[in-house]
């Protein structure tokens, strides 16, 4: 029986441990609405704001550390909504060491050397470990959808976006009832 294929998420050929700016959204396993709630108002305006919940405090927490510990990321601006998260981060200068293992050397689909220090996959790995060890919980589904930024305007828009999003909960395509 042949198994199908998985969606291929990445970029082929791409080095994503290319320094640059990354926008990332990881949903959580079933996009259950864990993370936060979406509260409209709090007495005076009928803004839209994220109360996280206690799983999504912690995601914030291991952002935040993260950030702190790999001085070549920086993590530009994000948003924990009910089932899933955006991030826009930057690989700064040259990221972690390039050099890659000489066990790791595959050859590409084009017979040139595939990129074998892909950070930022590796980056959302640590992540999602590190929140479903402390939550005792697999918080996360198995992918991610990454996005290579490839401009001001496309970073700008970007940020707008994640900014804007917790408004437009009720239309966002991640939308589940709370």
């Amino acid at each position: 029986m042949d198994l199908p294929k998985r969606k291929q998420i990445r970029l082929p050929e791409y080095d994503y441990s290319t320094p640059g700016a990354y926008f990332v959204t990881i949903c959580t396993q079933n996009r259950k609405c864990i993370l936060s709630d979406i509260v409209v108002g709090d007495g005076v305006l009928d803004v839209p704001n994220v109360r996280l919940s206690p799983y999504g405090e912690i995601v914030a927490e291991t952002l935040r550390e993260i950030e702190k510990t790999y001085s070549w990321l920086s993590l530009g601006h994000y948003v924990i909504l009910p089932n899933h998260v955006h991030l826009l981060l930057r690989i700064e200068g040259n990221g972690p060491s390039r050099t890659p293992a000489p066990t790791n050397m595959d050859n590409g689909p084009s017979g040139t050397p595939a990129p074998t220090n892909e950070t930022l996959p590796k980056l959302i790995s640590t992540f999602k470990r590190f929140t479903n060890r402390r939550c005792g919980a697999k918080l996360w589904q198995r992918s991610y959808h990454g996005h290579v930024i490839r401009n001001e305007n496309d970073y700008r828009e970007i940020w707008e976006y994640i900014e804007g999003n917790p408004a437009r909960w009720a239309d966002d395509r991640y939308f589940a009832e709370q």
